[in-house]
């Protein structure tokens, strides 16, 4: 059975956005976005919300032409996985490998995971905010970036509470701390 992996960049007080949205701030560095690819690389499909689906289709066809290896290689991982995007609004997807669904459905997900071979990741603070209270989620993966925002986005939802256990942690030379956490509850 495949597991669910919530991953994402985040502030030191918790937010993958600021109060107006912008991200900026959390862009990794090279050394930073090589361990990313290495933790991709196993995905087999992303699960999006709308916006981070939208976010995240710009890979699709990004000019690579002079950007970093680090970057043309994060492309091939991305334009090579599955995606699912759960949108009421969206007709149809903007990019390969990519199907809408309507509406979030915990069983459909867990039968995804018990058919799936390769593990699968999930994007987006809400749709995200649902696994985990439906209680898909299996490991947690943040990268802690040293700035504090003061408000914005969650990484985690609001009334929630988890048991998780360390399974890996590493310090980069930005700052960043990465962490990953099985979900023990």
């Amino acid at each position: 059975m495949a597991k669910l992996i919530y991953a994402g960049i985040m502030s030191l007080d918790g937010y993958t956005a600021d109060a107006d949205g912008k991200f900026d701030w959390s862009m990794p560095d090279e050394e930073v976005h090589a361990f990313v690819n290495d933790l991709e690389r196993p995905i087999g499909t992303y699960l999006y919300g709308r916006r981070m689906y939208e976010v995240m289709a710009a890979w699709e066809d990004m000019p690579l032409s002079g950007e970093p290896q680090v970057m043309r290689d994060y492309a091939d991982i991305w334009r090579t996985a599955d995606k699912i995007v759960y949108s009421t609004s969206l007709d149809s997807p903007s990019t390969a490998r990519t199907r809408i669904e309507r509406e979030f459905d915990a069983g459909a997900i867990r039968g995804l995971k018990e058919a799936a071979e390769l593990d699968m990741s999930i994007g987006g603070t809400v749709l995200a905010a649902q696994a985990i209270r439906a209680g898909l989620v299996d490991e947690f993966c943040l990268f802690l970036t040293p700035v504090v925002v003061g408000g914005g986005k969650q990484f985690l939802p609001d009334g929630v509470g988890l048991t998780l256990e360390l399974l890996d942690e590493r310090r980069f030379g930005n700052g960043v701390v990465y962490l990953r956490y099985a979900n023990r509850a």
